[in-house]
């Protein structure tokens, strides 16, 4: 009778299992995108509906989800990344039941060739810093400065020491933006249409606070990270220096447009392309004696217009755990990562997606701790009381106790212990001991603290599960924060309500939501980033 119980639970288990799978393939077109020469994923394509504005962009696996109700806005499906050349599938070739299997062919150009292909005698021999120069310099003419609003898929999340994730928050949101002439972070709304807590992954809430250096419970060591009201997606925004080109985003930045080149070095690099226009390589880096950063710009050789920024900090004292070289051959540890990617959209750039990454320490308190430290007038002794029971050898061993009074030091005579309580008592005469009790009483009486009288320290006690009394600890985590553009509306306005995120305090924080009609056609894209760099 139970066997067969059982097997029915099985098939029940199975048959949904079957029937979620066949249902998600019936809702949205499944693929992963690799290379054609090396077979490694192609990772944060842009995968659009042609001429329109809509979109999606594949995971760090290459893989993508492609909604069946983008039939409804287009037949042709163009798939682009920096690098590759673009290419075009009709919708109705992919399949609905299977793993569509996509692959895109790299296109570099050589350093010559794309010099010989430099339109205009000017161009030709432009060093790499004066090619960045005229970007930043463009950044007004190619941006936009009407009113559009952007339409994502946003999640930050955070990897512990065993690379597990913690504290994952998904949501679908839209940034309205005045233009590129006014200040981001004061001018800006966004709307949240969705938001969610993965409780599939760990929970962990403080790890989700926010950044505090006065009471460094949660730094990032040789960086200083402006809390923000613990809100995430307002970091991720400050941390867009082409956005905000005018103003001071992050370090050795500083503000693009006065500070960047004036921080750097420049080399160029063989030129690469997107959707068919060639791009410039900049390559630059700076080194300190405690800091390096390096990164990559890519510039259009048609009108300057940033397309992409890459910019890493390493700490130079630090070594990573891996002991593997990363990407800018080093084996330096990684204070932070961003990537900020543009598109060319009605002929200006806007945001396709921004990628922050940093490390972060959590200093973690006592889980065995005193929990205060007096006298004990009717024992005519000093008492130390712990949040626990301590071992009860280490916890009598009168050399792992310091008491002064009145800033000297007062000998031991013996010790004992009545569950998580320890009495010490003095070495002192009987006068001794009632002069010092009388001194107590009248700092009492006249409301003084006694800790400027008495000072009791505690090393080297245990619990009884072993933890060490007072012992701070520190874990290393890994924050990211992602935004993915799936939509620009150009000339969208902020509605005139007050239904939007309150900058001020954590996304995930009683923040209000509204959805609007065409809500399905944006999805969170749960699968995550790697942390190698």
């Amino acid at each position: 009778m139970n066997s067969l119980n059982l097997n029915r639970v099985a098939f029940v288990l199975l048959f949904f299992t079957s029937f979620e799978i066949f249902a998600q393939q019936q809702d949205y077109i499944i693929g992963r995108l690799f290379d054609s020469q090396s077979n490694e994923p192609v990772v944060f394509a842009n995968i659009r509906i042609k001429d329109r504005a809509l979109g999606i962009i594949t995971n760090v696996d290459g893989g993508f989800r492609i909604p069946l109700k983008y039939r409804e806005y287009g037949n042709i499906i163009e798939i682009s990344s920096m690098g590759y050349e673009t290419k075009e599938i009709p919708i109705t070739d992919f399949s609905q039941t299977e793993l569509n299997v996509l692959s895109l062919n790299p296109t570099v150009f050589g350093l010559d060739e794309a010099v010989v292909k430099a339109k205009g005698k000017r161009n030709r021999n432009l060093s790499a810093k004066q090619i960045v120069q005229r970007a930043i310099e463009a950044i007004p003419r190619n941006s936009p400065s009407n009113y559009f609003s952007s339409i994502g898929y946003y999640r930050d999340y955070q990897l512990n020491d065993d690379q597990q994730y913690v504290n994952l928050n998904e949501a679908i949101l839209e940034v309205f933006d005045q233009g590129f002439d006014q200040l981001d972070d004061a001018t800006s709304e966004t709307r949240l249409f969705h938001f969610g807590l993965n409780d599939y992954f760990e929970q962990d809430s403080l790890a989700r606070a926010a950044y505090n250096y006065g009471s460094l419970r949660k730094i990032i060591k040789k960086a200083h990270l402006d809390a923000y009201g613990g809100n995430e997606f307002r970091i991720l925004r400050i941390h867009d220096a082409i956005r905000n080109y005018n103003v001071g985003s992050y370090d050795f930045i500083g503000t693009l447009k006065t500070d960047f080149i004036e921080n750097h070095f420049f080399l160029r690099g063989s030129d690469t392309s997107v959707d068919t226009e060639e791009l410039y390589t900049i390559k630059f880096w700076v080194f300190y004696p405690n800091y390096r950063a390096n990164g990559t710009i890519y510039i259009s050789k048609l009108n300057f217009a940033i397309h992409k920024l890459e910019y890493t900090m390493y700490d130079e004292k630090k070594r990573n755990k891996t002991g593997k070289r990363n990407k800018h051959g080093n084996k330096k540890k990684v204070i932070f990562d961003i990537t900020t990617d543009y598109r060319r959209v009605n002929n200006k750039m806007y945001l396709n997606y921004i990628s922050f990454y940093n490390s972060f320490i959590l200093n973690i308190p006592p889980v065995f701790k005193v929990d205060y430290a007096t006298i004990n007038f009717a024992r005519r002794c000093f008492m130390v009381e712990y949040n626990s029971i301590p071992e009860a050898k280490q916890s009598v061993h009168l050399p792992n106790y310091k008491v002064e009074f009145k800033k000297k030091r007062v000998r031991l005579k013996s010790a004992g212990r009545w569950e998580n309580k320890i009495f010490l008592n003095p070495k002192m005469e009987e006068e001794e001991i009632t002069k010092m009790l009388s001194e107590f009483t009248k700092a009492i009486k006249k409301g003084t603290d006694l800790n400027d009288l008495l000072s009791i320290k505690v090393s080297n006690v245990r619990d009884t599960i072993g933890n060490l009394v007072n012992k701070w600890t520190q874990r290393d985590y890994k924050q990211f924060r992602e935004f993915f553009v799936q939509r620009v509306r150009l000339g969208q306005t902020a509605p005139e309500d007050s239904l939007f995120m309150n900058k001020r305090k954590p996304i995930f924080e009683d923040q209000p939501t509204a959805k609007p009609n065409d809500f399905e056609d944006y999805w969170m894209n749960t699968p995550l980033q790697s942390t190698e760099n």
